[in-house]
C-alpha cells in the first residue's frame, strides 16, 4: 500500500471531504480493519488563488512543486490536488516532482467515457471552466464540454470564490447553479453535468446524483476513487 499525499487547503471543505472518502474508499475494498497511510499538506488558498486571477501560472506551479516535494520528504510515495483549478499547471507540476500524482481531469474524462455520453456541461471556477485541461483531454475522446454564458461564468465563479470557499453554502445559491443547469439542458442539449469544482458536491447535496434526469459527475468522488485505486494498486 502506498502513502498518499494530499495538496489540500483549496479549499478547506473539500479537503476534509476527501480524507473521509479516502478513509471509507480503502476500508471499502480492504475490509481488514486497517486504515490507509495519509499525509495532507494544507496550503495558502489565498495565495493560490491571488495568482490564479494574476494568471501567473508560472509561479502557481513553483509554489505546487514545492508544496509536493514537502510531502515527498514527509514520506508520500502517490499525491494529488484536492482541487480542479489547481490542475491547470497539473502537467507541469508532474514533470518536476518525482512521486506520481492522480489527476482529477484524467480520472473524470474515463468515468464519462465509461457512460458512454458525448456532450456535458462543465461547472466550476473561472480558472478551470476556461483552462484548457477539461477541454483537450475530452476532446482527444471525441467529447465536448460545454460552458456556461459569460454572464453565468462571472455569477458561478464570484459565488464559487465569495461563498462557497469560504464555508458559506446558500439556498439561493444552489438554486441558482441549478437554474444554469436548466438553462443549459434546454439551449445546449448537454446529457450530464460535470461537477468540476470541489466544493460543487457540497452546495448541490452529495445525496443528488442527477437533476431533472441530467446526471451529475462529482469529481470529488470521482477523484478519490481513483486515488484509492492507485494506492492500493501498487502505484
Amino acid at each position: 500500500m502506498a502513502t498518499v499525499g494530499i495538496i489540500g487547503g483549496i479549499g478547506p471543505e473539500s479537503t476534509i471531504d476527501y480524507y473521509r472518502l479516502l478513509i471509507a474508499g480503502y476500508r471499502e475494498q480492504k475490509k481488514d480493519d486497517t486504515y490507509p497511510h495519509i499525509i495532507i499538506n494544507s496550503v495558502n488558498l489565498q495565495e493560490l488563488r491571488d495568482l490564479l486571477t494574476e494568471k501567473k501560472l508560472d509561479r502557481v506551479a513553483d509554489i505546487l512543486v514545492d508544496e509536493v516535494n514537502r510531502l515527498e520528504r514527509a514520506g508520500a510515495q502517490l499525491g494529488f490536488f484536492a482541487a480542479n483549478s489547481a490542475h491547470v499547471v497539473f502537467e507541469e507540476v508532474q514533470q518536476r516532482v518525482s512521486i506520481p500524482l492522480v489527476s482529477i481531469s484524467e480520472a473524470t474524462c474515463e468515468e464519462v467515457k465509461k457512460k458512454g455520453m458525448k456532450k456535458l456541461a462543465l461547472l466550476g471556477t473561472r480558472f478551470t471552466m476556461e483552462a484548457p485541461f477539461y477541454h483537450n483531454l475530452f476532446a482527444k475522446e471525441g467529447i465536448t464540454l460545454v460552458l456556461p454564458n459569460p454572464k453565468e461564468i462571472d455569477y458561478i465563479h464570484q459565488k464559487y470564490i465569495g461563498e462557497l470557499l469560504n464555508n458559506i453554502f446558500l439556498p439561493e445559491t444552489r438554486e441558482g447553479i441549478l437554474g444554469v443547469v436548466d438553462r443549459m439542458a434546454k439551449d445546449d442539449g448537454i446529457e450530464g453535468i460535470i461537477l468540476g469544482g470541489t466544493e460543487l458536491p457540497i452546495i448541490i447535496g452529495k445525496d443528488m446524483t442527477s437533476h431533472n434526469d441530467l446526471p451529475f459527475f462529482d469529481t470529488t468522488q470521482i477523484h478519490a476513487r481513483a486515488v484509492v485505486s492507485r494506492m492500493l494498486g501498487g502505484l
